[in-house]
């Protein structure tokens, strides 16, 4: 599995600067790079932050796919659509919620998100 999600970010990478060369459009190769290290980062913290708590671990796969196809959908159509790309930082967001609530139980993972 850790083999086929690196071949997949590698092929994102692939795939964007096939775009950029068939193009020539900076600004698009610059949206569409700076998008995808930060959905990268957010699915990191997502992550990290979701081994304490198995739906959103679950949530953050989702949410993770949706994000990327948003990409996808920006490269192939021109359509930025922000709210699906940046999607899985509700899964850090919600792990924030819950630990508040819930009390001390989840601290030591708050070191971890950043």
């Amino acid at each position: 599995m850790k083999a086929f999600i690196t071949l997949l970010i590698l092929a994102t990478f692939v795939a964007i600067f096939f775009s950029y060369s068939r193009n020539k459009d900076f600004k698009k190769l610059l949206i569409v790079l700076g998008s995808y290290v930060l959905l990268l980062y957010i699915l990191w913290v997502g992550f990290r932050v979701s081994i304490a708590i198995f739906p959103l671990k679950i949530a953050n796969i989702v949410l993770g796919f949706f994000a990327w196809g948003g990409i996808f959908y920006y490269l192939l159509r021109d359509r930025y659509i922000w709210w699906v790309i940046l999607s899985p930082l509700l899964v850090p967001i919600v792990f924030i919620i819950f630990s508040l609530l819930g009390g001390s139980r989840y601290e030591e993972i708050w070191g971890l998100m950043f």
